[in-house]
């Protein structure tokens, strides 16, 4: 699907471009109350299971491959190939998200991942699990950068980070309690049952029509100026129910995008260094965790020779400390901005990992510290490329635009799997320094080109 193929084909008159301020405007008024609080744990526990549905493939896989006689290639392989379906999956429903709506395109996320979650529980061989596992990435790919962006345009500028990163907390919950639950269900209840688990979500794709309302920007962006105001008006109905008393009128009315989307807001010359930030943060941040996340459970089994149990529940401690990191984020990102949010990230991130390298794996308790140092300092950059990609692009093109962002993210998690797997054979204290690497570079372009968006409203930062 083009850009051009998003576009809305009706003109904006005077009136419109009022109306499309107004929106943006009402918004911006808006005190986060129990309504805001009802959509990030409705979207939210979606999020959780695509989080859940994503490291599943960690847990079974030390049971898988003894059983199915896997290599390092075979398991690398059917990590790389379901985040290229979330690769595939993120451009696809992020550019349904712009044609549709943001809430069409959550619903066919969501439902897609659950119905294969539930099929990958029915597997019967290696090949039969690849296929249904790539197809569940599609699904997986597309729920989460849209979910970002549905939660970031209905938020105000004032605490948006806090509000945000807080909301994605969920997704390093889900990394976490699905570490914890396969460390009890993997040995006691079969493999097959984590897939069924993953499977619940297909519940809040069935209530999501009803329970929220369109975006009103994404809305006002398309023209729907009508549909536009139903869709304030029952939230700013809910809003005063929830605190008790009528909200206060509108304040100064932003600026109005009636730009037609098109790639100039991607890769034209206003936004393509914002663009190659956003995708290095993407790229640099997930290589590391996604590769220690897929792969600690099988390291610490093959390399350290520690029971499966033991295995799995030591795994969870770096997911654990990828969600202190993201409270960290949470707290702090509108206090001291996102510049040094992720100056900090990936600076911390490459010294942790360099320390691995150094000291070897000769020891499973200093590998033990170190990663969960350095998934402490990557859930700071985590949770941050959530908040801060729909920031930088306007509405015309923010799911899309955040989905290929996240692109990058699948890019990096076939990479790096497939980078473990080669050297785990051979020396795999180099991929450390490699990762190491990737991280002091990000953080580099961060301090040279990453723009500041704390406190200013989406309209301002994409003008």
């Amino acid at each position: 699907m083009t850009m051009t193929a998003m576009q809305n084909a009706r003109p904006y008159d005077d009136a419109q471009v009022a109306a499309i301020r107004d929106v943006a405007a009402r918004i911006e008024r808006m005190p986060f109350s129990s309504w805001h609080v009802k959509a990030r744990v409705l979207i939210g526990t979606a999020t959780f299971f695509d989080a859940f549905d994503a490291l599943t493939i960690a847990q079974v896989l030390p049971v898988l491959k003894p059983l199915w006689s896997l290599s390092g290639p075979d398991i690398g392989l059917l990590i790389s190939t379901g985040y290229l379906g979330q690769l595939v999956g993120a451009l696809l429903f992020g550019a349904c998200a712009e044609r549709w709506g943001r809430l069409p395109a959550l619903m066919g996320a969501i439902s897609l991942f659950s119905v294969m979650s539930l099929l990958c529980g029915f597997a019967w061989d290696y090949h039969s699990l690849l296929l249904f596992r790539t197809i569940q990435g599609l699904g997986l790919g597309g729920q989460v950068p849209i979910a970002a962006v549905y939660i970031s345009e209905i938020a105000k500028a004032p605490g948006r980070g806090r509000f945000v990163i807080l909301y994605e907390c969920i997704f390093t919950v889900g990394l976490f309690i699905s570490g914890w639950v396969g460390s009890f269900v993997v040995p006691n209840l079969g493999w097959q049952a984590m897939f069924y688990i993953g499977a619940a979500p297909i519940l809040v794709a069935l209530s999501l029509r009803w329970a929220l309302p369109e975006s009103p920007r994404w809305l006002a962006s398309r023209n729907r100026i009508e549909d536009a105001e139903r869709a304030i008006v029952r939230i700013e109905a809910e809003v005063e129910k929830a605190t008790g008393r009528r909200l206060a009128p509108p304040g100064k009315r932003g600026y109005a995008d009636t730009r037609r989307p098109s790639w100039r807001d991607v890769l034209g010359p206003d936004y393509l260094k914002r663009s190659l930030v956003v995708w290095l943060i993407w790229f640099a941040t997930f290589l590391v965790t996604y590769s220690l996340s897929t792969w600690l459970p099988t390291l610490y089994r093959t390399v350290f020779n520690l029971p499966l149990e033991t295995s799995l529940r030591l795994a969870t401690f770096g997911t654990f400390m990828q969600l202190v990191g993201g409270i960290t984020a949470g707290l702090t990102a509108d206090r001291i901005g996102r510049r040094w949010l992720f100056t900090v990230a990936f600076f911390g991130a490459g010294g942790a990992l360099v320390f691995v390298w150094f000291l070897g794996l000769g020891s499973a308790t200093c590998f033990f510290i170190c990663s969960g140092v350095a998934y402490y300092f990557a859930g700071l950059s985590v949770l941050g490329a959530y908040l801060y990609t729909p920031e930088v692009y306007p509405t015309r093109v923010r799911a899309f635009a955040t989905s290929l962002g996240t692109a990058w993210l699948r890019l990096a998690s076939m990479v790096g799997p497939l980078i473990v797997g080669y050297f785990l054979a051979s020396g795999i204290g180099a991929v450390f320094l490699i990762f190491a690497a990737v991280a002091f570079i990000a953080g580099i372009a961060i301090v040279l080109f990453a723009v500041e968006t704390s406190g200013k409203p989406l309209e301002e930062i994409s003008h």
